[in-house]
């Protein structure tokens, strides 16, 4: 009872409850949240920590920047989500609050653009090595298309690619990245297509926060390649993995482009199919589907592996 008080009182304010609204639609800074706002940011911030000590905005530290988002999980969000559904559409102070978050949004798109415009040549290079990504990301849709998947995990979601393709299918997704410059990429692409049900986090890959059995799919696109230690990625994402579930990976099998390694940071020249199973199996995971997608130089490897359902204590 005194949670949902406290909660209460936090939200019981003009100006905190417009912070609830546009929080909802994205995860946004302080600095965006002023402009938007047209307050001081001591004020904006005064409001913000107040959110955040009631559990109904989540803060999120990227680097020198912070990030509030509605929260996702805890006592206070199901009441957090009521009050933005509760919220008047015609409201003109809303309307005009939405009106500026559009420009936030713009100036985010700009900054996304300037970075492909400035990275295209070396991605266009590695790409026109390989089959059409579509056709990857096709054969991921087919894996999960016949699993019921609450909860997924992308680990090294980069421009949140991942997230966006399976953002219909799957209720709740989390994408982790340790760029941050990534992830503000990711965040603006999935701010500008509406798409809600995606959060994004600043973390490590082999220490990954979250408890054991939290996830139903994991997913890791094109990521393993760069790892310094592909098995404790995969340790990792078998631990966050609930029974039953599965992990979704796509990579380049093995080849003898050194020029990747040496030009482009790969660690790994790909991986041979039974090398990686045998991986996957050493963490504890039954590999079941290998696709192999050829069209250029590389072939990409899409494979799936399933967490036993049995108690993995008793093991």
């Amino acid at each position: 009872m005194h949670n949902l008080v406290t909660a209460l009182k936090a939200a019981a304010e003009s100006t905190r409850l417009r912070l609830l609204s546009l929080c909802s639609s994205s995860d946004l800074t302080v600095s965006e949240l002023t402009q938007i706002l047209g307050q001081s940011q001591p004020r904006v911030s005064r409001h913000l920590k107040l959110l955040h000590q009631a559990g109904l905005l989540d803060r999120q530290r990227e680097g020198s920047w912070v990030y509030f988002g509605l929260a996702s999980e805890g006592p206070a969000a199901d009441l957090a989500r009521t009050l933005v559904e509760s919220m008047p559409l015609n409201d003109p102070i809303l309307a005009l609050d939405l009106e500026r978050l559009q420009q936030v949004f713009e100036v985010r798109k700009k900054k996304t653009e300037a970075y492909f415009q400035k990275n295209a040549q070396h991605w266009n290079q590695i790409r026109s090595l390989y089959v059409d990504e579509a056709e990857v990301e096709r054969a991921l849709v087919e894996l999960i298309q016949d699993e019921t998947v609450e909860s997924l995990l992308d680990i090294g979601t980069g421009t949140g690619r991942i997230l966006e393709l399976f953002s219909k299918r799957v209720t709740k997704l989390i994408g982790i990245d340790s760029s941050c410059d990534m992830l503000q990429i990711a965040r603006a692409t999935l701010a500008r297509k509406r798409i809600k049900n995606c959060l994004l986090r600043r973390c490590d890959m082999y220490h990954l926060p979250f408890p054991r059995e939290s996830f139903q799919a994991v997913t890791i696109h094109q990521v393993l390649h760069f790892a310094g230690k592909p098995l404790e990625v995969l340790r990792e994402a078998a631990r966050v993995l609930n029974p039953g579930g599965l992990i979704f990976l796509a990579d380049f099998e093995e080849h003898p482009l050194e020029e990747l390694r040496t030009e482009h940071a790969h660690r790994w020249l790909g991986f041979h199919s039974e090398t990686l199973q045998a991986w996957l199996r050493e963490v504890g995971l039954e590999p079941e589907e290998h696709v192999s997608l050829t069209g250029g130089t590389l072939s990409v490897g899409v494979w799936t592996a399933r967490q036993s359902v049995t108690n993995r204590d008793s093991k």
